[in-house]
């Protein structure tokens, strides 16, 4: 099972500022940890919004919209792909993780191929497994 780990935006982030050594240091622990129990896929962190931005879409209009956005609990500052047996294992993991002052991390299972049954028929999964090939390449 796949699981997207989602770390919420804050003030700080939204401005700019980059964590200290100590809290660099305990993230690198960290996802180390992840990385040899091969749970972790991918995790990066994300520029603030002002450096973003949104595209709307009604009907056949697109709308940009240039950050900064201003709901930051709304915002996402970072994220995790990790590969875990079991939600239970997910949350295990995410427990560990070197937050605190009252931050919530989201935690949200990946779909999978057999989540969409039947609807995704055969020639959709040779579709989506070409797409796949292709981006792995790249």
């Amino acid at each position: 099972m796949r699981f997207m780990v989602l770390v919420p935006a804050n003030p700080e982030s939204e401005a700019g500022q980059m964590p200290s050594t100590e809290e660099l240091e305990a993230m690198t622990r960290y996802n180390e940890e992840l990385v040899k129990a091969g749970v972790m896929l991918a995790g990066e962190g994300l520029q603030p919004t002002s450096k973003g931005a949104r595209v709307r879409f009604e009907g056949a209009e697109r709308t940009v919209i240039d950050g900064p956005f201003t709901e930051a609990k709304e915002l996402v500052a970072g994220f995790w792909l990790w590969q875990c047996a079991s939600r239970e294992e997910a949350l295990e993991w995410l427990k560990r993780a070197p937050f605190d002052n009252g931050v919530e991390i989201e935690l949200r299972q990946v779909f999978e191929e057999d989540d969409f049954g039947e609807e995704f028929t055969p020639e959709l999964r040779e579709a989506e497994a070409r797409v796949r090939e292709q981006a792995a390449k790249n």
